[in-house]
């Protein structure tokens, strides 16, 4: 049964010593400032707490730089936290950057092949997702040219398939993905909700509220790294 157990999570960025900071200096996107004389660090995330079950939704809202993002690369474990614990059971996707590992000299079809060991696929997972990331791209005789070729339409509709082409258990996911023209968008749109109904858990940072709503049972306001408020 997937979980997601995170008990007063703390994470610190420490100043460079060759920065100057005035007495009284307001927050700064990310955090907080914290600390004094030379042991002056930025509070990213403060004594952040909650639990998820399987079926769990859980929306993360707040202006720039409340820690949303800092969030999502804790729970995915980008970043460890220097204090609290994260206890997570089941295997974590997440979509951040669906444009990471692409090579503008490959071929789409070897872009996939490089992504897909990114993401840890076995050469056997990559041979049998290769067939249906291509028909969703709808790249067609595309997909053996190289990326450099590409549009900017025609990037992102190879990356959108890749990127939604696994089964998730936890989904943690920064923004809603939508790509290329208005039918695309569509498809794309269908495929997000199908992946967010699959996942055991869904944690999504937005600043649409209405998405969150849509999408979401629990919402995790963060104001300045710590929690303002969880609805539940």
């Amino acid at each position: 049964m997937v979980s997601i157990r995170v008990n007063n999570v703390g994470l610190q960025y420490p100043l460079p010593r060759h920065v100057r900071l005035r007495n009284e200096a307001p927050a700064i996107a990310g955090g907080r400032f914290a600390g004094l004389g030379g042991a002056r660090h930025v509070a990213a995330l403060d004594d952040v707490s909650f639990e998820l079950e399987a079926g769990d939704r859980l929306g993360l809202a707040g202006t720039n730089g409340a820690g949303k993002t800092t969030l999502l690369k804790v729970l995915y474990g980008v970043y460890e936290p220097t204090s609290g614990s994260v206890e997570k059971v089941g295997r974590v996707d997440a979509l951040f950057n669906i444009n990471l590992g692409f090579r503008r000299e490959a071929t789409g079809r070897r872009n996939i092949v490089l992504r897909g060991l990114i993401n840890g696929w076995s050469s056997g997972e990559i041979d049998s997702r290769m067939d249906g990331i291509i028909e969703f791209s709808e790249l067609g005789d595309f997909i053996d040219m190289p990326l450099k070729t590409y549009s900017a339409g025609m990037s992102t509709r190879l990356a959108f398939a890749i990127a939604t082409s696994f089964e998730p258990e936890i989904l943690l996911m920064d923004e809603w993905i939508g790509a290329g023209d208005k039918t695309f968008q569509d498809k794309a749109k269908a495929r997000m909700d199908e992946i967010v109904a699959r996942a055991g858990i869904i944690v999504l940072a937005s600043h649409n509220e209405g998405l969150i709503k849509r999408v979401c049972n629990k919402v995790l306001t963060l104001e300045k790294g710590r929690v303002k408020e969880l609805r539940l």
